[in-house]
């Protein structure tokens, strides 16, 4: 058994089973770099494409992005398994091929005080993680079981806060029962929506599977590569406006804090798509603070906090809205429960902006986390 570490153990955990993999290495290496290391005890775990848990070295060059590129997590001999009830952390080790291996020893590497789950999309982001974490009874960081499956399905989101009277625009859902079943049924419903629409995974992010459709005729090319990702897809009625940020932070005395907001710059007739996220970067501007009416301002850090509380978030949250300043008017496009921390990530920049670092920013979520009670809240 390896001796407890005196320090509060952090588990690490990225990588993960869904298309945004690349993108959470990424966000685990600016971690890795950011926890501070007197404070906290970091055991990095990734998680394979497949599902495996891994240990993994302790190095972020390992995870970052490179030469426009992404890593990933690759399995060796060993893996690591949550024991149910205390979290104690076991490594496992295998011998033999693949598809044949058995177990020749097991490690017990002691409890887990706090996890931080940086996986972004379906497998981590959407509540599946965090059942986990809740049936292991160890505490981890962010939003719990419901608040993360709603959020990470953008018309459960929509259906949610639309009942709590914030204005989210308008939508369709289409299930893959209603593509397969009645095609003509769902163009007539996209088509009262009004073009141009887009098209997108309903529980996919990092902008992925994501199209503009401009016409009817492109509509069911835009529904594979929405469905090469989920076969939930949401298409929704263009809305003009600016594209604008809200990070939201839970304090340690269960206040809600909004940081100043941040601006998305897209170049007419495009969006904030994949590659201007994470590859070419300098396509996209992100302007923090954003330069804009302070009454609008007010009612958009409002309307922030007001989501999360509909959505029951907890830790953190970037809500994203658009915001027309012709006419005032202010829509919730969809809400992060774990959003992008990579060097060119909008949330951390938004907290940098209001003077918290990015170190005392993953301290405060991880102070907050190992605060917080077992159970049911």
């Amino acid at each position: 058994m390896t001796a407890a570490p005196t320090r509060p153990r952090v588990l690490l955990v990225f990588g993960g089973r869904s298309g945004e993999h690349e993108i959470s290495c990424a966000t685990a290496a600016a971690f890795m770099r950011a926890i501070d290391r007197e404070k906290w005890d970091v055991l990095p775990t990734g998680i394979t494409r497949d599902g495996q848990w891994v240990r993994v070295e302790d190095d972020p060059t390992l995870f970052e992005f490179t030469d426009q590129g992404g890593q990933q997590v690759v399995a060796g001999d060993t893996r690591l398994m949550l024991s149910p009830g205390g979290a104690s952390l076991l490594e496992v080790t295998y011998e033999g091929e693949a598809g044949a291996s058995r177990a020749v020893s097991v490690n017990d590497l002691g409890a887990v005080d706090v996890v931080l789950p940086l996986i972004h999309g379906p497998y981590g982001e959407d509540g599946t993680i965090q059942g986990l974490m809740e049936m292991s009874d160890v505490r981890y960081v962010g939003c719990g079981v419901m608040s993360s499956a709603i959020s990470m399905d953008k018309h459960l989101t929509k259906t949610v806060l639309k009942a709590a009277g914030i204005e989210v625009g308008r939508w369709e859902l289409v299930t893959a029962r209603d593509w397969a079943g009645d095609r003509e049924g769902v163009e007539s419903r996209v088509a009262h929506l009004g073009y141009p629409v887009f098209v997108k995974p309903c529980r996919a992010g990092s902008s992925l599977g994501i199209t503009r459709v401009d016409g009817p005729e492109a509509l069911a090319a835009a529904m594979d590569e929405a469905q090469a990702h989920d076969p939930r897809v949401i298409v929704e009625a263009s809305t003009v406006g600016r594209e604008i940020e809200c990070g939201v932070l839970e304090g340690l005395d269960g206040s809600l804090s909004t940081a100043p907001l941040g601006e998305i710059v897209v170049p007419e007739g495009g969006f904030y798509d994949y590659d201007s996220k994470y590859v070419d970067t300098d396509a996209i501007g992100l302007e923090c603070p954003a330069s804009i009416d302070p009454v609008a301002e007010s009612e958009i850090r409002r309307t922030a906090v007001r989501a999360f509380e509909a959505l029951a978030c907890e830790g953190l949250a970037r809500v994203d809205f658009f915001y027309d300043p012709n006419t005032g008017a202010i829509s919730i496009n969809e809400v992060n429960t774990m959003p992008g921390f990579t060097p060119y990530s909008m949330y951390p920049q938004v907290w940098a902006t209001a003077g918290l670092s990015y170190p005392e920013l993953v301290d405060q979520l991880l102070q907050v986390a190992a605060a917080r009670p077992l159970g049911l809240r």
